[in-house]
């Protein structure tokens, strides 16, 4: 692992460069490929930033509801197939709460200035 800059900062410092010192000089389409180039670069930042931790808290939220243990795309697996079985509804204790959740931190790393996932942060 390597110590500074961390992958997040080098992420983010090519996004500003662009931003800042070649968008403005680049006008029609390719502008428009530059803006689109930026947000992904923004969104992988915010990736890296906020997945570990939210996938660790999904991770345990489906194994509580569940009642086992696994990958957080086995557990995923398992929610699917019993809820599509109907052993699993917005009935179940804790599934609303973690369905909600999960949207809320999967916004987080996609559209952080979305109005209503602001709003609902806001609450």
């Amino acid at each position: 692992m390597q110590d500074e800059p961390s992958p997040e900062e080098l992420i983010k410092a090519v996004a500003d460069f662009l931003r800042n010192d070649i968008a403005p000089q680049i006008g029609g389409h390719h502008a428009f490929k530059l803006r689109v180039s930026i947000n992904a670069l923004d969104l992988v930042a915010r990736q890296l930033k906020l997945e570990q931790g939210s996938d660790a808290a999904e991770a345990a939220r489906l194994s509580q509801i569940l009642g086992t243990q696994g990958s957080l795309g086995e557990l995923n697996k398992v929610l699917a197939d019993r809820i599509a079985k109907g052993e699993l509804d917005l009935q179940t204790p804790g599934l609303a709460r973690h369905l909600w959740q999960t949207t809320m931190e999967k916004l987080a790393v996609d559209q952080p200035n979305y109005a209503s996932y602001k709003r609902e942060l806001a609450k």
